[in-house]
C-alpha cells in the first residue's frame, strides 16, 4: 500500500514547536550577547583595576571628589564622583613621559645607575632580570612574533599536538644538539589557557609545518579544537 502524498508533505514541512523557537532564539541570543558581554565586563575590570593601582599615588587635594567639592564650594554633604578610567589617562601619560624620559641620555644613564643596584641584590636581581626579559619580548617593537604553526608528536608517538615555532635553536643549545640536523625552537601551548606550556627543541624533519595562520591555530587551542580554521577559503569565517 503505498502512502498518502500529502501526509509524507506534511511531515516534512512540520514547523517546529513554539518552544523550539523560542529556544533556538534564545541561543542565538546567548552567541551574540555573550561575547560581547564579557568583552566590555572585562575591559570595565581592568579599568578599575588600573584605577585602584593608580589612584593611591595621587594625592588626595587632586582626586575628582575633591576638585569636584572645592570648585563647588565644598558643599555638605560632599558630592562623591567615580569617575572610572581617568586613572588610565594618567597611567597612559605617566608611562608615555618615563618612555621619553628613558629615551634621552639623562634616562639612560639614570637607568644603567638603578640597574647597577639592582645587580647588587640576589633576589630582586633574579625577578627584575625575569620581568624585564618578559617585558622586552612582549612589548618589543621588534618581529617577535611566532613564525608558523606546526604539528609535533607529543606526549608520544603517533599523537599529535599543535604547537609554534619561533626561532632555530642557537647558543649552546644549538652546539649539544648539533648532529648536521637543524633545529627549531618549538611553543606548545596547553589548552584552553595558551600562555602556559612547554619549550621544546626539535629537529625540523620531525615538525608538520601547518598551512593555518598562527592565529588560526591559537583559536583552534583556545577553543579545544571546536573552531576550526576555513581551509577551503580562508577569507571566510571558521567552519
Amino acid at each position: 500500500m503505498q502512502p498518502d502524498p500529502r501526509m509524507t508533505d506534511n511531515r516534512t514541512t512540520r514547523r517546529p514547536g513554539l518552544l523550539a523557537r523560542l529556544r533556538g532564539n534564545f541561543l542565538a541570543g546567548v552567541i551574540i550577547i555573550a561575547p560581547i558581554g564579557l568583552t566590555l565586563y572585562l575591559i570595565w575590570t581592568v579599568v578599575g583595576w588600573i584605577d585602584g593601582w593608580v589612584w593611591p599615588f595621587v594625592p588626595n587635594a587632586y582626586h575628582p571628589e575633591a576638585l569636584v567639592n572645592r570648585f563647588m564650594g565644598n558643599p555638605d554633604p560632599p558630592i562623591n564622583v567615580n569617575v572610572r578610567g581617568l586613572g588610565v589617562v594618567i597611567f597612559l601619560i605617566f608611562t608615555v613621559l618615563v618612555g621619553w624620559i628613558g629615551k634621552g641620555i639623562m634616562g639612560r644613564s639614570l637607568i644603567r645607575w638603578g640597574e647597577g643596584l639592582v645587580e647588587r641584590m640576589p633576589v630582586v636581581r633574579s625577578i627584575y632580570n625575569g620581568v624585564k626579559q618578559i617585558a622586552e619580548t612582549v612589548f618589543s617593537q621588534r618581529d617577535t612574533s611566532f613564525d608558523k604553526a606546526c604539528l609535533v608528536e607529543y606526549p608520544r608517538r603517533g599523537i599529535w599536538a599543535v604547537a609554534f615555532i619561533s626561532i632555530n635553536a642557537k647558543g649552546e643549545v644549538f652546539e649539544k644538539l648539533s648532529d648536521g640536523r637543524e633545529f627549531a625552537t618549538v611553543f606548545l601551548p596547553t589548552t584552553p589557557n595558551p600562555t602556559s606550556g612547554f619549550l621544546l627543541f626539535l629537529p625540523r624533519e620531525d615538525i608538520k609545518i601547518l598551512d593555518m595562520s598562527v592565529e588560526d591555530a591559537a583559536k583552534l587551542v583556545i577553543s579545544a579544537g571546536l573552531v576550526y580554521p576555513n581551509t577551503a577559503d580562508p577569507t571566510q569565517p571558521p567552519e
